[in-house]
């Protein structure tokens, strides 16, 4: 099987690519490094003794595209690629239709000519809504989104899904998950993004190895434990995990809808003190002003995936921690060294 992983240079997709190769798939990467190090594919070969073919391009190249599925057999889709920051996407909206939603209508435009009609789509748990009871369900409709990232998601969701009604040979299915962290337990793989981080994580373990001063937490006032907002992480390599095995729903023609997560929320004062905990490293903080778009409370309910791929979170918050610490530790300028 040949899969093309659109984003593939990324947090997610870097992981999911090794998780690929591991299992015997042949791997096509496409990404135009907006947000990513080539770097990356050096250490998947350090990791599996193999690199993935890449291509260095957008999505929104019609050209680009047409030239990877007449030059390699592609079977499926795995669809990363597109901008995922919340607070920014409030800042720059055009920008996130532009690369999300338009990207991903040239991406089927190419798909449906190259007749390749498996698509595995990086959605999101913001689809839900600002008013959808927790957890959340693949049951619930879509609602009313918080921010023009999640809006992104939620127009794709839906063209993915009239797609799927006018050509029944379609197979889509779309992954809602909720908040990865972690890297890959070798250290030599994880979350690098370029100039401050917009999630959790990466800011924590920066401020851990002494590349920035402290950490902002942005809100102490939710109606929630301890007043800071509650996600559902989980590692990231059992979300690559929920793309390998997703692969076995596309044998079936239409739209599946699975949630990946752990099924339990965690406070952003929680996240830093475990990690404090785990690694025995201070962690200086502040609170700032809520972010624009947060919500204060949601987490998933994966029993779905469970049922039907055979997929649920293994990792500990542990495992998490100490994974994010050994790629940051070992890693503190990222890929740059």
């Amino acid at each position: 099987m040949t899969v093309l992983v659109t984003g593939g240079a990324g947090y997610i997709g870097s992981h999911t690519v090794v998780q690929l190769i591991a299992q015997g798939s042949q791997v096509v990467v496409l990404d135009n490094l907006c947000n990513s190090n080539p770097e990356v594919f050096n250490r998947i070969e350090d990791i599996i003794g193999v690199q993935p073919t890449f291509v260095e391009g957008d999505i929104r190249d019609r050209e680009c595209l047409d030239s990877i599925f007449s030059t390699y057999s592609i079977d499926s889709v795995i669809h990363f690629a597109g901008l995922k920051a919340v607070g920014e996407s409030s800042q720059i909206p055009l920008n996130y239709y532009q690369n999300n939603v338009h990207g991903t209508l040239v991406l089927c435009e190419a798909m449906a000519a190259a007749d390749v009609k498996k698509l595995i789509f990086s959605s999101s748990a913001t689809v839900y809504g600002e008013d959808a009871p927790v957890p959340y369900e693949e049951t619930m409709p879509r609602g009313k989104t918080s921010n023009p990232y999640g809006t992104s998601k939620a127009m794709v969701e839906q063209i993915l899904t009239d797609l799927c009604k006018s050509d029944p040979e379609w197979s889509v299915t779309l992954l809602r998950y909720f908040n990865p962290i972690g890297a890959h337990p070798s250290g030599c793989i994880g979350e690098d993004p370029k100039g401050i981080p917009n999630n959790l994580m990466p800011f924590i373990s920066q401020v851990a190895v002494g590349k920035r001063k402290e950490l902002s937490i942005f809100g102490n006032d939710y109606p929630t434990t301890d007043g800071t907002c509650e996600r559902d992480y989980l590692h990231v390599m059992d979300l690559a995990d929920g793309h390998v095995s997703a692969l076995s729903a596309l044998e079936y023609n239409g739209v599946h809808i699975y949630n990946l997560g752990t099924g339990n929320g965690l406070s952003v004062l929680a996240m830093v003190n475990s990690f404090m905990d785990v690694t025995g490293v201070d962690v200086p903080y502040s609170f700032a002003d809520r972010r624009d778009g947060d919500l204060p409370a949601f987490w998933a309910d994966a029993s779905k995936a469970e049922k039907e791929l055979g997929w649920s979170a293994t990792r500990t918050l542990d495992q998490m921690m100490e994974d994010t610490w050994r790629w940051q530790s070992n890693n503190p300028n990222g890929y740059d060294g």
